[in-house]
């Protein structure tokens, strides 16, 4: 991949998720850098007036509605502005761009299970595939490492906490994994750390979505308030690195500084540090193995009176996230379990933010379809998309219980 920057020729880019939190740093961060980037494709679900304003910018060829009527109103849009770009919808299409020939780099930030099948795209064709989206590996696990492998794509993890493990390791891969004893996962704690536990029955969707320390969309930051999001990284974390589960922990640091750590057999530890700016890691998956600005400020330590950090082990916070250890007991169970966990997630969080269900009932949603949800070993993507339909149904059943 350093090739592009070598000779001169520009990275063509499809940004799937384009008008998310990922979607809109990542055109931040080719903004800044339009020697180097050209925009390709894009896609987004709802936001039309957004998408219109990113083609008016960067003119990509393709620009990929999730539904017919708001690709419809984004088309009349592009003609009455006198747009080139071609508008699509569906599945379909999005898978297109994703595997599209005229594209090298896919910048892979679609929400949820709903991105598993372009994430699937982009590695059978063998692209430069920036992985923002964690739910491909954690629902498509063995599947889609194995699309990876067989299409010959460069993975690179996007989630400040995959990245920062990643940039920790030896460049050789073939030797680090024999040197590390294991990967510590740091989690700011979110904006209920240190509330307390019985009035989380009372937490409201705006309180779960304001995030001490990152901007982020609703799901994930619900996710990152329940710490469902470290649990899902902790999963994807198994697959990135090839770990096992008990070779990757937990610690809360509520600095958002140092943004994960790898410890090394001889108990050394390499940290990485940053601000918390996903314009970071995302400049980083795009200039791989270069390094490029990217708008984020520098750390000031001369501001940070002091960096610390909380363990997991404490019955406070088992209590508080009980999320966090079904991690293990779903990589530690049949195949599949961890999508019937992401589906069931997806559902509970949906649920909260509709006013469905209370913050602390998320939980009881997940292990419930847990224990009603036997998957199968999954050895396709209908296999997947199977799993995922039925645990989406169960925890359905599950929230309608609740709400009556």
């Amino acid at each position: 991949m350093n090739g592009y920057f070598g000779d001169k020729r520009k990275q063509r880019l499809t940004i799937l998720g384009s008008t998310g939190s990922i979607g809109t740093n990542t055109l931040d961060v080719v903004r800044q850098h339009p020697d180097r980037f050209e925009v390709f494709a894009l896609s987004a679900a709802t936001k039309v007036d957004l998408m219109l304003a990113q083609i008016s910018q960067f003119k990509p060829q393709y620009a990929v509605m999730a539904s017919e009527p708001h690709a419809k109103l984004l088309a009349e849009k592009v003609k009455q502005n006198g747009f080139v770009t071609k508008v699509l919808f569906g599945f379909d299409a999005i898978d297109m761009i994703a595997s599209h020939e005229s594209t090298d780099t896919v910048m892979a930030a679609i929400v949820g299970a709903a991105g598993l099948s372009s994430c699937l795209a982009a590695a059978r064709a063998g692209k430069k595939l920036l992985l923002a989206n964690k739910e491909a590996l954690v629902v498509g696990g063995e599947l889609f490492l194995n699309t990876v492998k067989a299409g010959k794509a460069q993975l690179l993890p996007i989630d400040s906490e995959h990245s920062a493990i990643f940039q920790c390791l030896p460049v050789d891969a073939t030797t680090w994994k024999a040197n590390v004893e294991k990967i510590i996962l740091t989690a700011s704690g979110g904006p209920f750390r240190t509330r307390e536990i019985e009035s989380l029955k009372d937490v409201t969707p705006a309180q779960a979505c304001a995030h001490p320390n990152w901007v982020m969309g609703r799901k994930i930051s619900v996710d990152s308030a329940t710490m469902m999001n470290k649990a899902l990284e902790v999963i994807e974390a198994k697959y990135l690195f090839g770990m096992l589960p008990s070779q990757i922990e937990v610690i809360i640091h509520p600095q958002s500084v140092i943004h994960s750590m790898v410890q090394f057999m001889d108990k050394s530890v390499l940290a990485q540090c940053g601000t918390p700016d996903m314009r970071g890691p995302i400049a980083f998956g795009l200039s791989y193995p270069d390094r490029i600005q990217n708008g984020s400020t520098a750390i000031d330590f001369k501001t940070i009176p002091a960096l610390t950090f909380e363990t997991m082990d404490s019955h406070d916070h088992q209590a508080r996230f009980p999320g966090l250890s079904l991690a293990w007991q779903v990589l530690n169970a049949a195949p599949g379990s961890t999508a019937v966990l992401n589906a069931a997630n997806e559902i509970a969080v949906q649920a909260f933010l509709d006013g469905l269900i209370r913050f602390d009932q998320i939980h009881a949603v997940n292990i419930e379809t847990l224990s009603k949800v036997l998957p199968s070993n999954p050895a396709s993507l209908d296999d997947l998309l199977g799993i995922d339909a039925m645990s989406r149904d169960a925890a359905t059943s599950m929230v309608k219980q609740i709400a009556d």
